[in-house]
């Protein structure tokens, strides 16, 4: 079964590497990996370059952001199964072929996700991702804990749900969930840790986190939700809450 893995990516060239070896390094599983640069000027093409013999398909041009060059990546993809890794983020070994054994034990399950860890600049563990089983009634009440870097899903059902709203610059994952969990189950494969979550001064969790719940409002009001919602009362606590949350985080990763 054909794995398709997008890596969007843009100026990472520090970290651009570890991620292309987490998904070169994979075995047990054939895979299709795509790398969608937007135009880096710091060192990531040549990575690119080294690594164009093991890559399906890449390109180094402007796009629109993330979610631009990861529809643009998955417009190429040919896998029963798909997934993204962002360029700063890497796979622990096996993952990859765990998720297709989990797709292939859950044949009614959308998408599979597993563990993920928090890492830091130096790809030393900080924490773990407060992963945990979700559907689509409690997406829709903001209850989400879907790390995006450990999960699969299947292309099927992504060609009825997709592409990814290019207007989300940090929900379009939130979006893609509710979609997928209202035409089949997401499962959570507890214990499993497939991917770890690097966090630095320049991720968008810590550098854009405030957008986020504004574009998960989004999300409820166009699916027809009421600012009686608990998402709603949860994005007010979480405006509220968000200095001591990202201090929290920058103490994580500055502590590494």
């Amino acid at each position: 079964m054909l794995v398709s893995i997008v890596t969007p990516s843009f100026n990472q060239a520090r970290f651009l590497e570890a991620t292309i070896q987490s998904v070169l390094s994979q075995q047990g599983v054939e895979i299709e990996y795509i790398v969608v640069d937007g135009g880096s000027t710091d060192g990531s093409v040549e990575i690119l370059r080294k690594y164009d013999a093991q890559l399906a398909w890449w390109v180094s041009e402007k796009d629109r952001g993330q979610t631009d060059a990861l529809n643009k990546g998955f417009a190429h993809a040919h896998g029963e199964i798909l997934a993204w890794l962002n360029s700063d983020d890497t796979y622990e070994p096996g993952a990859v072929a765990q998720a297709v054994a989990a797709l292939a034990e859950h044949p009614q399950a959308a998408a599979v996700y597993g563990e993920a860890n928090f890492i830091d600049e130096n790809g030393r563990v900080i924490g773990r991702f407060p992963a945990a089983q979700t559907d689509y009634r409690k997406l829709r009440r903001g209850f989400v804990h879907v790390p995006q870097q450990a999960t699969f899903f299947r292309a099927d059902l992504w060609r009825k749900v997709g592409p990814l709203d290019p207007s989300f610059y940090f929900a379009m994952d939130y979006d893609l969930w509710v979609r997928l969990a209202a035409l089949a189950p997401l499962v959570y494969l507890p214990g499993r840790v497939w991917a770890n979550f690097r966090l630095h001064s320049d991720a968008k969790t810590v550098a854009a986190d405030d957008r986020c719940w504004p574009e998960m409002l989004r999300v409820h009001y166009r699916d027809g939700g009421s600012w009686l919602s608990p998402i709603v009362a949860k994005y007010w606590l979480r405006k509220l809450a968000a200095p001591w949350i990202n201090a929290r985080r920058r103490r994580m990763f500055e502590r590494g």
